[in-house]
Order: structure tokens, then sequence, then C-alpha cells
């Protein structure tokens, strides 16, 4: 008995300790994960393998590192998260299984620039959450922003619409199914995150996450091994960059920041994606990206800071 309660202590203690680290540095650690997350375009167009092999093998790799420390410290908790809880956490996995594989899709078919201008537009769908299910009253202004963001993705899109035999548009279009898939993952897991424990929370996405690529690589016949050697040391590359360096970063924030303040914050993702894609792949954008990339980036800035204003007018919040 005594034991048990030394351990349920330890465990509580722990995650004191990463409350205090997160609340004290979440805004950074975002900042940081939306750099690490911008190199994601630039693995899935180097490796050879589908996009269900690469979303299989990112969370392969990925998830012991998520599942030792869950199941050493907090098995406990994991055992007492409600099965409301465990429904949406499953969810958010079947939906970060569907934006991975639009996404890597989508980088394959179309450019970096296109790709990541069109899919940071998830911010459209948080706030359509926002109001529709949580029915939270928002500011004109931030719908100005993102009607702007809007604005910003159809000048991108309807650039490569006139060039459609070369897949480019195609591609735009998983980019976008890509930032719908991206929203909702958002918006659940802003929503668990307020009652479950960050490492547990995630463990549960990735590993629902990975049951999806499983199933689908079996029901497709997609084989997952015989690639190059390369392909597997991007993999694992990809894996400690954007799986661990940005996905669960963002995970292990919500709770802490609104889903409004992640997704706002990744407004800066398509401009990293895009100076990287020019400096490794030699993709350089046309100024009709550039263009769509700044209206884009400006609208959800805008969004992000009437967002924000509303919040502290509404008496504090997370933002």
């Amino acid at each position: 008995m005594r034991a048990r309660l030394i351990k349920e202590t330890g465990a509580e203690t722990d995650m004191k300790q990463e409350n205090a680290f997160l609340k004290k540095y979440v805004k950074i650690i975002v900042v940081l994960a939306v750099l690490a997350g911008s190199s994601s375009g630039i693995y899935g167009r180097l490796i050879s393998a589908s996009a269900l092999v690469i979303g299989f093998w990112r969370l392969t790799m990925g998830l012991p590192f998520f599942a030792i420390p869950v199941f050493t410290k907090y098995r406990a908790e994991l055992l007492t998260v409600s099965k409301h809880d465990k429904a949406l956490s499953a969810l958010a996995g079947l939906f970060l299984f569907l934006h991975f594989f639009t996404w890597f899709s989508a980088v394959k078919m179309t450019n970096i620039a296109s790709a990541s201008v069109i899919g940071a537009l998830h911010s459209m769908v948080v706030l359509l959450i926002t109001v529709l299910v949580f029915k939270q009253r928002v500011s004109r202004q931030e719908v100005m922003g993102i009607v702007l963001a809007l604005l910003g993705g159809a000048v991108v899109a309807g650039l490569d619409y006139s060039q459609l035999s070369s897949g480019d548009f195609a591609g735009d279009m998983m980019a976008f199914l890509c930032a719908v898939f991206m929203g909702l993952y958002f918006a659940v897991g802003n929503e668990v995150r307020k009652r479950v424990n960050g490492g547990v929370y995630v463990f549960m996405v990735f590993f629902s996450c990975w049951v999806c690529f499983s199933i689908a690589c079996l029901a497709s016949r997609t084989p997952v091994l015989g690639y190059p050697a390369r392909d597997y040391l991007l993999l694992l590359g990809v894996t400690i960059t954007c799986q661990i360096g940005a996905h669960a970063a963002f995970n292990l924030c919500m709770g802490y920041v609104s889903s409004l303040y992640v997704s706002a914050i990744e407004s800066g993702d398509p401009v990293f994606a895009t100076i990287l894609a020019a400096l490794i792949l030699g993709q350089k954008p046309t100024s009709w990206q550039i263009a769509g990339c700044v209206v884009v980036v400006a609208g959800l800035l805008y969004y992000n800071y009437s967002a924000n204003k509303r919040a502290l007018a509404q008496g504090g919040g997370q933002s």
C-alpha cells in the first residue's frame, strides 16, 4: 500500500513539474515545433516510398519513445482515462492519419510552396469548430483574417489550376484536405488535453494513428519492407524531427495554450517550408506563390492577433 502511494505521489510530482515547465515555455515550444515541422515536406519529397509507407514507419519508429514513459510512469493515469476521452483520442488519431496521408501525397504531387501555403489553412477549420461545435463567439476581425488567408490560398490554387495536367492542382486539393484534417485534429486535442496528461494523450493518439496506417497498408497490400536504405534513414529523420519535435510538442502544449494560438503560429510554416524547398530541392517559388504565401501569413497573423485581443477582453484565458 505504501509503495503504491509513493508511486502515485511520484507520478503526481512528475506531472506538476511537466505543468510548470510547459506553462513557462509553452509559446517558445510551439514556435520551435513549427520550425521542426516545416521540414516534413522535404522528407516526403526525398523518400521514394508511398505516403502510406512513410506514415507507417514514422509512427512505428516514433511510438516506442512515447510508450515507454507511459507504461513506466503514467500507467495508472492511462487506466483512469475515461472512455469518452479515450474515444476522442482515437478520433484524433484517425484525423492525424488522414492528415499525414493527404500531406505526404500532396508534396509528391505538387511543389512544397503550394502544399505548405494551402495546408496552413487549417485555422479555418478550427474557427468553424469553435463556433459551430463549442458555441464560442468570435469577432468580425477573426473572420476577416481567415477570409484573407483563404484568398491567399485561392491565389496559389488558382495558379496551379492552369497547370492541371502536371498534377499540381490535384496536389493542392490533397493539401486542402490535409488542412481540414489538421484542423479537426487540433480541435479534438485541445479539448482532451484539458483533462488528460500530455504524455498519456500523445501515446493514445499516436497508437491510434499507427493502427490506422497498419490497417491501411494491409487493406491496400502495400509492402512496408524492401525500400532503399536511404529511405529508412530519411524515415528515421522525419520521425525524430517531425513526429517527436513537432507533433508530440504540439500535443503536449494543448491544454496550456489554445488550438487557435497553435494553428495561428503555424502560419509561419509555409514560409520556412518554402525557404527549405528552395535551398535543398531547388524548388524556387513563383511570384504568385510568394504573393499567396504573404497573403496567407498576413491573414493568419491578423486572425491570431484578433483572437488574443478577444480572449483578453473576456478576462484572460488561453491565448
